[in-house]
């Protein structure tokens, strides 16, 4: 039998999964750790902790599978994108906690950059818009607030990387300092057009290039696992960012094709091939999994609180114990009464890109009940995500390419069919979803396969890529309208000053 092991180390959870070389599961192991919250805005997390259950799920999921390491022919990462990470070359630990894709506190940063007159340049060069969100800017934070951090780097003894290269240095016990070409262009310091990191914005942000990890492509040889790890060598051979993974593990290898995750967050890409196109909507371009030195694009939005909505509801206001519960509680009431849940808890990404707009509940009356609240913040997801959809079609359009026929669906949040149902109502397109919803750690498991041999070529791939449902819209185009015109309202409360 032939093995790959994918490790998908996400925002609240870390995963490792043995696939077979159909896609299926035969193994999986899952741990949760701390979110550290120092201030409103901030998001933390102890990247030595990301490492010990990353290795402890790795050596989990061997043991459920009934695998031993020998036969593991290569492993694929992929991971939260924009997490930022800085340790010491010498010595392996981190200076500060990693800073997390959804923290706020480079917003001071954004706006010098601004004012400076960057934006256009940036935007050229990376495809991302100047934003908190993506890595430089988090990085000159360490580098101005950790006690000697400037220094220390200046003098390379500091290595930066976001969660795949960190890995990766764990892995191979020090030996390799790589990220990939679809993590780096989050870091909004990669020229996207080159794959190479951008000698100009590193100098205006004083980051030395020392501190840059080497960029290969998705599919490649990252070294090997030390021995000691899991008692055998194992090639590493495939790294995506998470979002660029899923689009891979989708199969959407054509320019036209999308997917939508439905996780923490809610991250909608649409493949446009080798063409890079700057959006005139909102969104940002970035760049997709490659399986060599080609470049190849995708248009992207990014919803920053998806799922983590239905986290907040039982983690914060106690609405219920377990997050799937809130399928059942929308299910019993027929509509949100009204209410409308912008939940802007960190600002509102694509294709508002407001880092000031809160979260906001609307159209409360003396009849409203915890159910209502719970299916308008399920409704939330899809608002949001239809939002993207409207703006990659405008660009789409604007660039003469087709509509988009049908969205791919995976993560967590996907299984809801309360959720996918309203969400192809809003859209007017099929929504689909596959056999395989685990299509995160099965895009960095097919990047690796490819790289070691296990798979020819990507119609292989495409092949192995089945519907488990399809979500057709029923909802009147006109009433759908209605609805995405009171979400329009609602955005534009929550934006208010």
């Amino acid at each position: 039998m032939t093995y790959l092991l994918a490790l998908d180390q996400g925002t609240s959870s870390t995963r490792s999964i043995v696939f077979d070389r159909m896609g299926r599961i035969v193994g999986l192991a899952q741990r949760e750790f701390a979110q550290h919250y120092p201030q409103p805005g901030w998001v933390e997390h102890d990247a030595t902790e990301i490492w010990q259950t990353q290795r402890d799920t790795m050596r989990e999921a061997l043991h459920r599978a009934g695998v031993a390491a020998r036969d593991i022919r290569a492993i694929g990462i992929t991971n939260q994108r924009e997490t930022t990470v800085v340790w010491d070359r010498h010595t392996g630990q981190p200076i500060h906690h990693a800073i997390v894709w959804q923290d706020r506190r480079a917003e001071p940063t954004c706006v010098e950059l601004r004012a400076q007159g960057l934006e256009a340049t940036i935007l050229q060069r990376t495809g991302l818009r100047v934003d908190a969100y993506f890595s430089a800017t988090k990085l000159k934070w360490i580098l101005d607030q950790a006690p000697g951090a400037r220094a220390r780097a200046q003098a390379g003894d500091l290595l930066f990387g976001t969660i795949d290269s960190w890995l990766i240095w764990q892995l191979t016990g020090g030996q390799r300092h790589l990220t990939d070409v679809s993590n780096a262009a989050r870091t909004m310091l990669m020229d996207v057009h080159r794959n190479a990191w951008d000698t100009e914005l590193l100098d205006r942000l004083d980051i030395p290039a020392a501190m840059m990890p080497q960029i290969l492509p998705s599919s490649a040889d990252f070294g090997l696992t030390a021995p000691d790890i899991l008692d055998h060598a194992i090639p590493i051979c495939g790294v995506a960012g998470d979002q660029q993974s899923a689009l891979f593990g989708q199969a959407c290898f054509r320019p036209g094709m999308a997917k939508n995750t439905y996780g923490t967050g809610c991250f909608m890409l649409m493949h446009t091939g080798e063409q890079f196109q700057v959006s005139e909507n909102g969104l940002v371009t970035t760049s997709a999994a490659q399986i060599d030195e080609q470049p190849a694009y995708a248009l992207e939005g990014s919803v920053f609180v998806g799922g983590a909505v239905v986290q907040w509801l039982r983690d914060g206001l106690r609405a219920f114990t377990r997050s799937s519960d809130i399928e059942e509680m929308a299910r019993s009431v027929p509509d949100s009464g009204g209410v409308m849940f912008v939940p802007a808890f960190t600002g509102l990404g694509a294709p508002w890109w407001d880092p000031q707009a809160r979260g906001t509940i609307t159209g409360l009356t003396r009849g409203t009940t915890m159910a209502h609240i719970a299916r308008a913040a399920l409704e939330s997801i899809a608002y949001q995500s239809a939002a993207l959809l409207q703006a990659m079609s405008r660009d789409a359009q604007a660039a003469g390419a087709s509509p988009l026929q049908a969205l791919r669906v995976d993560g967590g949040a996907c299984v809801n069919d309360l959720l996918m149902q309203f969400q192809a109502d809003l859209l007017g397109i099929p929504v689909l979803r596959p056999t395989m919803v685990e299509t995160t750690a099965l895009g960095a498991a097919f990047l690796a396969g490819l790289q070691i041999g296990v798979y020819a070529d990507l119609q292989e791939l495409e092949s192995l890529w089945r519907i488990e449902r399809q979500f057709d819209p029923a909802m009147p185009r006109d009433q759908a309208a209605e609805h995405l015109a009171q979400w329009d309202h609602a955005i534009h409360q929550a934006t208010a000053r």
